[in-house]
């Protein structure tokens, strides 16, 4: 699915190209750096998501007859920028962080290095796809990751807010770990499994919850799981699902199980538990959903819950908790002469200012464990000897310092555009699932905690840092 997504800007990125055009310094070649400062909610890390759809972007970048028409209606821009835009179109280059990578504050996650102009257009619509995907992405992570080998459905399109929020944000869940999706669209669109039973309106249309379970069990006898709450759950609903169950085993088909969708979940399923293994159903299945999230999947498996299958809904495709990732888009470098001067944005908020510089990430290795140690962002043009050792520090508070030996370096950023040109084929979403979970299995549980979670390192070379202080320097 590709749409034309040029006109997905905001203005000031039209009034600025329009102001390098008209001062003739459109051409000028800059790079620009997609990060975010803090993570989302109380995570301690992100999961990297929306690359595909950047791509796509890129690649159908143009400007077409309506779309030149309705900025000639705004009385903002001449004929000569308008004839220009007719023939706009991508030419620069791109490196990026591959989807269902474990990322960090500051670190680059799409490296821009192009015409002004191009650079420029881009940024509102990369944001607003790197910035939802990985944040949806991040939250089902850390849903899967509490349900701890539970699988888990994402089951959120009603609550989303939006089409295209409850489309990508499916494809973002899965990549974060959700074994399916209830949105059969994005099942059709990305390849990926989906799942759904029947509501409480399948049983309420019957006379009685028995006849409504029959019915259901008669249309899918090989895929049954029955809804057991509309009633009354451990009166009514488990005992007729396990009548139903008898009748299925008579003619040959096994049960998947039940599904709660409200009450106290811990205790009703441990009943249902105990009452489905006495009627001979051990390996049936006992899903959940009510409005779930990590800390209450958490907390009930705390209490010795009995939920085999998770689904969870508006809490995860809106991510509740933080609405918004809080992703930017900054100048780095920009030519001067043939040659990227670097460029630093300051603030009186330490946390506002960025890291100068045509820069990359490379993650460090233990060669004893394989486990991640730290991230480093450098200098494109540096490179690290694992044969010698390595002193790394924190970037504010130098003094804490640790120095490495017997370690390996992996560059995270690989290049997706070389002069306009796709240079990068995209996995399938299953595939950056599989990604995802091998990518952060190299990460110590410490850093997944939900509560006061040990802080992962993420440092600036030497030679970034004392860039980034002189330039500091200079500008007071």
């Amino acid at each position: 699915m590709t749409r034309n997504l040029t006109m997905l800007t905001d203005l000031y990125q039209l009034t600025m190209m329009y102001g390098y055009f008209k001062k003739g310094v459109h051409e000028t070649e800059a790079v620009y750096d997609v990060f975010f400062r803090r993570t989302a909610g109380e995570s301690g890390y992100a999961i990297m998501a929306g690359l595909d759809q950047v791509i796509d972007l890129i690649n159908d970048l143009h400007f077409g007859e309506e779309d030149i028409a309705y900025l000639r209606s705004l009385h903002l821009f001449d004929e000569d920028f308008l004839t220009y835009l007719k023939t706009f179109h991508f030419t620069g280059e791109i490196y990026a962080i591959p989807e269902g990578t474990v990322v960090f504050p500051y670190e680059p996650l799409i490296r821009v290095r192009a015409k002004i102009i191009e650079a420029q257009l881009i940024e509102t619509a990369m944001l607003n796809i790197v910035n939802h995907q990985t944040l949806i992405a991040t939250k089902a992570s850390r849903v899967v990751y509490a349900a701890d080998g539970g699988a888990v459905l994402e089951f959120g399109l009603r609550r989303a807010q939006g089409p295209d929020a409850g489309l990508y944000g499916a494809r973002a869940a899965v990549i974060g770990g959700c074994s399916s999706t209830s949105n059969v669209l994005a099942g059709q669109y990305f390849d990926v499994a989906v799942s759904g039973t029947h509501a409480h309106s399948w049983i309420m249309s019957f006379d009685s919850e028995l006849e409504a379970f029959r019915a259901y069990a008669e249309v899918f006898p090989s895929s049954c799981l029955l809804l057991v709450d509309t009633y009354d759950t451990l009166e009514s609903g488990v005992p007729n699902a396990i009548r139903v169950f008898d009748e299925l085993r008579a003619k040959g088909h096994e049960p998947v199980g039940i599904r709660l969708d409200s009450g106290d979940l811990a205790y009703l399923s441990k009943v249902a538990r105990k009452m489905l293994d006495d009627a001979g159903y051990p390996n049936a299945k006992i899903c959940a959903s009510s409005d779930l999230d990590e800390q209450t999947i958490w907390e009930l498996k705390q209490q010795g819950c009995r939920i085999d299958i998770w689904g969870v809904g508006t809490k995860l495709i809106t991510s509740e908790n933080c609405p918004a990732l809080g992703g930017v888009y900054k100048l780095a470098a920009i030519d001067k002469g043939g040659v990227l001067q670097p460029k630093i944005k300051i603030s009186e908020n330490s946390w506002k200012i960025t890291n100068p510089g045509y820069k990359k990430v490379v993650r460090i290795y233990g060669n004893s464990t394989g486990m991640a140690i730290a991230d480093l962002i450098m200098l494109d043009d540096e490179t690290i000897d694992p044969e010698k050792p390595l002193t790394i520090f924190h970037p504010q508070e130098t003094w804490k310092k640790m120095t490495l030996t017997n370690f390996h370096v992996k560059e995270l950023m690989v290049p997706v555009f070389r002069d306009g040109k796709q240079v990068y084929t995209s996995p399938s979403v299953m595939e950056i699932q599989q990604y995802a979970k091998e990518d952060m299995a190299t990460f110590w549980d410490e850093y997944r905690r939900f509560v006061k979670q040990h802080l992962y390192k993420v440092d600036l070379s030497d030679k970034l840092y004392q860039l980034k202080k002189d330039m500091l320097n200079q500008k007071r």
